[in-house]
C-alpha cells in the first residue's frame, strides 16, 4: 500500500474528530512531501523516522527553527498512521522527538483581566452584552473556546450554580462552578440580548448576529489569544490556594502531568505558605 493510499484511508476512518483530521492531515502531507507519495508505507521504520526527525530539526519556519512541540506532533501523526495501517507492532518504539522545556503559560494578571472585561461595554448593544458574558464565563470557568461556543441553554444551571461542559477535549464531561460575576452577565445576556439575536430553534447559549451558534473564530476576533484567559483561570486559582488536583478536574485534563505546567505557580504559593507558617522558615 502506498503512503498516499494509507493516508486517505486513515483520515476517513470513523472515530477521528474533525479537528484531529485537519491537524494530522496537514502533518501527514508534510511527511509525504519528504517521504514520497508512491513509496509503500511498509518502508517506514526507525531509520526513516530518524532521518525525518533530523530534517525537521534543520527546518525553519517564520525565520526560526521548528518548535520541538511541532516536531513531536508531526512524528505522532506518522506513528498513528503506521499503527492504523500496519498494526501496533510495526510502530517504531524509539523516542525520537527533541526534548522541550515546558514554560509556564503567559497569564495576564488580575488587574489586566479586569481592564479587559471593563473595556467591553455591555450597553453598546446585544452583541456587546454577549461578548461581556462570553469573556466573563471563559475566565470564570476556564473554558476552551470550543467548549464555550458549544454550550447549550440546558448546560447553564443558575439554581445549582454550575456549568455542564459536555464535550471537552478527550470527550470528558465535567461540572464547573458558575462564578457570581459570570452568572450575572450571562443572566443579563439571556434576558435582554439573546432574544434579539435568536432566529428559530437554536439551543446554543451564545449566538451570532445571524442567530446561529457562535464559532471559535468569533472569539479569536474578539480576543486574539483566548487561551490566555484559561491560563489565567488556572494561575489565579493556584495563587489563591487551590491545589493542582482541583485545577486538573476544573480544566478537564486527563492527566495531572498536563496540569503540572502550572507547578511553578504552585511552588511559589507553597513557599509563601511555608514562610508564613513554619517557625523555622
Amino acid at each position: 500500500m502506498t503512503i498516499s493510499d494509507a493516508i486517505d484511508r486513515y483520515l476517513h476512518v470513523a472515530g477521528i474528530s474533525e479537528a484531529t483530521r485537519k491537524a494530522y492531515g496537514a502533518d501527514l502531507r508534510d511527511f509525504v512531501e519528504w517521504f514520497g507519495a508512491n513509496r509503500p508505507i511498509e518502508e517506514i521504520d526507525v531509520r526513516v523516522l530518524s532521518d525525518y526527525t533530523a530534517d525537521l530539526g534543520r527546518a525553519r519556519r517564520d525565520g526560526g527553527r521548528l518548535a520541538p512541540s511541532t516536531i513531536s506532533r508531526r512524528l505522532a501523526a506518522v506513528r498513528s498512521l503506521v499503527r492504523h495501517a500496519l498494526g501496533p507492532a510495526r510502530v517504531p518504539d524509539v523516542p525520537l522527538a527533541p526534548r522541550h522545556v515546558q514554560r509556564l503559560p503567559d497569564a495576564p494578571k488580575v488587574s489586566e483581566i479586569d481592564a479587559l472585561l471593563a473595556a467591553t461595554d455591555p450597553s453598546a448593544g446585544p452583541l456587546a452584552l454577549r461578548n461581556r458574558a462570553l469573556l466573563e464565563l471563559v475566565y470564570s470557568a476556564g473554558l476552551r473556546s470550543a467548549e464555550a461556543v458549544g454550550l447549550d441553554l440546558i448546560d447553564v444551571d443558575f439554581e445549582q450554580e454550575h456549568v455542564h461542559v459536555r464535550d471537552g477535549k478527550g470527550g470528558k464531561d465535567r461540572i464547573i462552578p458558575l462564578g457570581e460575576e459570570a452568572a450575572h452577565w450571562i443572566a443579563s445576556y439571556l434576558r435582554t440580548a439573546r432574544p434579539q439575536l435568536a432566529r428559530g430553534a437554536e439551543n446554543a447559549v451564545f449566538l451570532s448576529a445571524r442567530g446561529r451558534r457562535l464559532d471559535t473564530s468569533s472569539i479569536r476576533r474578539l480576543l486574539p489569544h483566548p487561551h490566555r484567559l484559561r491560563h489565567s483561570f488556572a494561575t489565579h486559582l493556584l495563587e489563591g490556594g487551590a491545589d493542582l488536583r482541583t485545577i486538573q478536574e476544573l480544566l478537564g485534563h486527563a492527566s495531572l502531568s498536563t496540569t503540572q505546567i502550572y507547578s511553578h505557580v504552585d511552588a511559589k504559593r507553597l513557599r509563601r505558605v511555608y514562610d508564613r507558617s513554619h517557625p523555622r522558615s
